[in-house]
């Protein structure tokens, strides 16, 4: 289905209006597909995000800005996020023996266990964007990243 039949708008001001429209357009659905695989493991995409990024620095824990840095969304509140993990037992903070000002974060087995259900579960998630071909997706890739510069 094109962008103007699911917006229901038939003209734009110009390609690269439209292009930014189908850009937000697509990244919602994108969002809104992945926010329900992974609701059943009690957890929303930015704080998979986060479980994700402690994983890769795993087994050594990082500081709460060095998450930040690295999150897909900037205005997410990272503090609110790792608190929320840590009650659900995901994440650990730990005041630093050298820093008393400084906090670590690192993920924790439990934290590792969910990011393994979800990882066995990714290859139907990622079926869904499988309606371009593997080229296709490196030149879209490459034209993303040209439009951010």
């Amino acid at each position: 289905m094109s962008l103007e039949q699911d917006i229901k708008q038939e003209k734009f001001e110009s390609e690269f209006h439209k292009v930014a429209v189908n850009v937000l357009f697509t990244s919602s659905w994108l969002y809104n597909t992945n926010a329900v695989r992974l609701k059943p493991h009690g957890i929303t995409p930015e704080q998979y995000n986060v479980l994700r990024i402690l994983r890769g620095s795993h087994p050594k824990p990082i500081m709460l800005a060095e998450v930040t840095c690295r999150m897909i969304d900037k205005s997410s509140n990272a503090t609110r996020l790792v608190e929320k993990l840590r009650q659900k037992g995901l994440v650990k903070r730990e005041t630093c023996a050298n820093n008393r000002r400084q906090v670590d974060i690192s993920i924790t087995a439990k934290g590792l266990d969910v990011l393994s259900r979800i990882d066995k579960e990714s290859e139907s998630w990622v079926a869904t964007l499988k309606n371009i071909s593997k080229s296709e997706a490196q030149e879209l890739n490459r034209i993303l990243d040209k439009l951010r510069g």
